[in-house]
């Protein structure tokens, strides 16, 4: 009645006035019930009611579907009136907004607004599952109801996968915005999913797709047994985009150096934008060591992209108040940056920064350090270099640099180089035109170079005393060359180079009578000298060919193709006398009994950055021999028309000098130096020899005698060595393309300025790794050919030979004797098995050597890498799953190496 009363939305008419009866009438009994008076006398409403508001304030309904349902099948379609219902049978398909749902059979209840979804059953099964989905959600179950106006559904015995994640539900309920509620859920990241190797039980699951799972108690069964491992609840992150998080550590315990138990690797991820990362990773021990790791990447397409890495580990041996108790902090700082060649093409700014303690890799703790303590040598390298456009061209540059001996400890530091070079500039070249003869091609650069040098130790780094022999200058150079031909076969070149130098830092010499010593000040104060030089170099080039085949034209070696570049140089080099002083030393009595003070000469400018000026005229012609030899080789394809070239020798080169103006020893000695290429360019040699012309005294210094003239032979080998790289695989010679190495194996080592070819073993950080797409292809690849393993087995091996013999003073030793190898073989599609190792000759005793296997066990894989011997040796195993879902689902186990303190 209330509804009555204040829905109406009409004027309320006046009651009318009751009519006097005349006759009295008879009492009315009193109801309890209270009517409306309005509601009696109400008149007839009329059926065209006109509301005196123009807009009503309440909504029309909506429409019951919103959208048209659009159905089909193969088989048949059946109309029942009487049922209002719609039965769709063989490959039956559903669509409905963004909704569709195929099956075997579907029927559309338009009584219920539901559509039922099921399979088909003949004799030999069920056949055409359903499959429900909507947007980017798929789900596959047994069969399906679904509410056309609510948009819910009931689904049975579903199957759906999101991000990597398949999860099956024997009951599941899905909400109008997608949500899905599992009972008695189990779910993986296995490939078999109907024998799946692992899989957790959940007895509630949560899944909003592509945002996020919530499952309640859940436990992990391996191949259908129960394990201890368990969970009150879990949260899984569907969201593509990276998001925040728990890094998860390992666990283990230190028995090297006493520091107890440990957690390695933890921390937290934080997604701080598109376009930056940061992770912060620790390491603890229980008896207080700790390390720290930051760790970020950065990146904006087209523009450039980087990564920097800060890592501190403050070490204790043993326990405070012991002994042996040691404490010692060691840190490493990583940069890398690139500028992308689009972003902008006049100026570029790069950047490679690997420095810190000296014994950092040798002495940290940390697991993914252990291959670099190889490394005997840390640099770092930041330009940034602008380019004026225009007529002459100016380049801009300036560069810090630095450079660590792990070994010595000793450090090299520019801070920083400033270069300003200006293009070439051709004064009395013609306006249009080739440029012809000496006038025409003679041309003049300017080049300028600041430097503010430092030399310092691992000790002092960082300190106020790295400043105190710090050198600084400037050099200006302007060269001036030309170019010409002669006789249309020799190419003659020119020029003449102008220097001035800057510096700041001199010397003074004198010798102090008290001490009898000579004494060196040095002086800090602006100082300069000048000086110049001249050359001349004329050249040609030679061929020469050997034909094999003029008696057989089918001959394995067509033909060997000889092309020398033999070339003469001139070179005057003056002497600036007005630079150097003298002063007198030590007395001395000469045979007669005369007492004569020694004259010692010297230059202010010795020591100085960029170097000292010469007090010694030199007058020299050079002889260059370049060579290089082809052979022309018969193609084993028939097909080919012309026959392959094949380089035998690559630049073998001869070298040496003579000075006219020298007053001994003019010739220099003979420098020989070379490279081949063997085995399909799988082998290189590269080779260099010294050889001396001149003979030794009795004390082993050189005189101006000809070695052949002392009894001995034309020359005398004063040095040589020989480095040698091989690498090669099962398809070196098979013709097949080589796989490509995986390129994150390079990255560690390549910002550790080690190598790249694993001889001096390879980072394995397995925690870490994240399992990508190029993985699995990689591993489906070597299971599609499983046969090839019946009759080949993959592998690969590198190999690095280097020997150096020094012989200046009769030593005739060896200095540097080593052969350093590492590969890998694939015993099966799923077995791997690696080495690298080396073995030095002179020493007579194996280098750094690691043990790598790898196992993939379908979901999971599984890691061993051995140290077995040197104060490195350790070992780490690590087997966990693929997925980077569960990726912290893993056990690790590793044997930290023993105490490492200096070298």
């Amino acid at each position: 009645m209330f509804i009555n009363t204040f829905g109406y939305t009409q004027d309320i008419p006046n009651k009318p006035k009751p009519e006097i009866p005349a006759v009295k009438p008879k009492p009315i009994q009193k109801d309890s019930t209270t009517i409306s008076v309005d509601s009696l006398i109400k008149p007839k409403p009329n059926l065209k009611v006109i509301d005196s508001v123009k807009n009503d304030s309440i909504k029309k309904p909506k429409e019951f579907l919103d959208d048209k349902v659009t159905y089909s099948a193969d088989g048949r379609v059946s109309l029942n009136n009487k049922e209002q219902k719609i039965y769709l049978y063989d490959k039956a398909v559903v669509k409905y907004q963004d909704m569709e749902i195929t099956a075997g059979i579907i029927v559309i209840d338009n009584n219920t607004n539901l559509i039922y979804a099921g399979r088909l059953k003949d004799s030999t099964g069920y056949s055409q599952q359903p499959v429900f989905t909507q947007a980017q959600n798929k789900v596959e179950p047994d069969s399906i109801i679904f509410n056309k106006e609510n948009k819910k559904a009931i689904i049975f015995n579903s199957r759906t996968e999101d991000s990597g994640m398949n999860i099956f539900a024997p009951l599941t309920k899905r909400e109008n915005d997608s949500t899905l509620f599992m009972k008695d859920a189990r779910f993986t990241t296995a490939e078999n999913l109907d024998d799946p190797e692992y899989q957790f039980i959940s007895d509630k699951i949560k899944l909003v797709p592509g945002k996020k799972i919530v499952v309640g108690p859940t436990y992990m069964e391996i191949y259908g047994v129960p394990t201890p491992i368990a969970l009150p609840f879990a949260y899984f992150p569907l969201s593509k985009e990276q998001k925040s998080g728990i890094i998860f550590p390992t666990f283990g315990e230190d028995t090297g150096s006493d520091r107890g138990y440990f957690i390695q690797n933890g921390g937290y991820y934080f997604a701080i934008s598109d376009y930056l990362d940061l992770a912060v990773l620790g390491d603890y021990y229980t008896n207080g060591s700790y390390g720290l790791r930051l760790e970020s990447n950065y990146a904006k397409r087209y523009r450039f992209n980087g990564n920097l890495a800060f890592r501190y580990e403050n070490l204790l041996t043993s326990e405070r108040g012991f002994p042996d108790f040691t404490q010692n902090t060691i840190y490493n700082l990583r940069w890398s940056h690139s500028q992308d060649a689009k972003a902008n093409p006049n100026s570029r700014f790069s950047a490679s920064v690997n420095l810190g303690s000296s014994q950092f890799f040798r002495q940290s703790v940390n697991q993914n350090n252990i291959v670099n303590s190889q490394n005997n040598t840390l640099a770092s390298s930041v330009s940034f270099s602008k380019t004026f456009p225009g007529e002459p061209q100016v380049n801009v540059n300036a560069t810090a640099t630095h450079s660590q001996n792990t070994q010595t400890e000793q450090i090299n530091l520019t801070l920083p180089t400033l270069q300003v070079s200006v293009g070439r500039v051709f004064p009395f070249a013609p306006k249009s035109g080739v440029k012809k003869g000496i006038i025409q091609n003679i041309n003049l650069q300017y080049n300028s170079r600041a430097e503010y040098r430092i030399t310092t130790t691992d000790s002092l780094f960082g300190k106020s005393e790295m400043f105190d022999d710090a050198l600084a200058g400037m050099q200006h150079s302007i060269p001036i060359t030309t170019n010409f031909k002669l006789f249309d076969y020799f190419s003659v070149s020119a020029s003449t180079n102008f220097q001035e130098n800057w510096t700041l830092n001199t010397i003074r010499r004198s010798f102090d009578e008290n001490t009898q010593s000579v004494v060196t000040t040095d002086i800090n104060g602006f100082d300069s000298f000048r000086t110049y030089n001249f050359s001349a170099n004329i050249g040609t080039t030679l061929y020469g060919m050997f034909p094999f085949n003029k008696k057989n034209k089918n001959a394995k070696i067509q033909a060997i193709r000889h092309v020398m570049r033999p070339s003469l140089s001139y070179t005057v080099q003056p002497a600036f006398d007005q630079y150097f002083e003298e002063f007198e030393t030590f007395e001395t009595v000469d045979a007669d009994g005369n007492t004569i003070r020694e004259v010692e000469e010297f230059t202010r400018f010795e020591g100085s950055i960029f170097g000292s000026p010469n007090n010694r005229y030199s007058s020299s012609i050079g002889l260059d021999i370049g060579n290089n030899f082809e052979a022309k080789v018969r193609s084993k394809d028939s097909t080919e028309t012309e026959p392959k070239k094949i380089t035998l020798i690559n630049n073998l080169n001869f070298s040496t000098r003579y000075d006219l103006a020298a007053d001994s020893l003019n010739l220099a000695p003979l420098r020989i130096n070379g490279g081949l290429n063997f085995l399909k360019d799988k082998m290189s040699v590269n080779f260099s020899a010294t050889l001396d012309p001149y003979a030794l005294d009795n004390n082993n210094n050189k005189i101006n005698t000809f070695n052949i003239d002392n009894g001995g032979s034309l020359f005398r080998l004063t040095a040589a060595n020989i480095n040698m790289s091989y690498s090669l695989n099962n398809n070196s010679f098979s013709g097949k393309p080589e796989s490509e190495k995986d390129q994150r194996q390079r990255d560690e080592s390549v910002r550790a300025n080690g190598r790249t070819d694993d001889l001096f073993g390879r980072t394995e950080d397995f925690t870490t790794r994240v399992y990508t797409e190029e993985d699995k292809e990689r591993q489906k690849e070597k299971e599609a050919n499983l046969t090839d393993y019946n009759y080949k087995i993959p592998w690969n091996l590198r190999l690095a030979y280097a020997v150096n013999y020094n012989n200046t003073r009769r030593e005739d030793r060896i200095a540097s004797h080593s052969l350093m190898f590492s590969g890998d073989i694939e015993l099966s599609p799923k077995w791997t098995v690696g080495a690298s190792s080396g073995y030095d000759f002179l020493n007579k005793g194996f280098t750094f050597t690691q043990f790598r296997f790898e196992r993939d066990l379908l979901s999971w894989r599984m890691n061993f890498s051995w140290v077995p011997f040197s104060n490195l040796s350790s070992w780490n195993f690590f087997i966990g799953i693929k997925s980077n879902f569960l990726k912290d689902l893993k056990y690790e186990q590793r044997r930290q190496p023993d105490q490492r303190l200096g070298n």
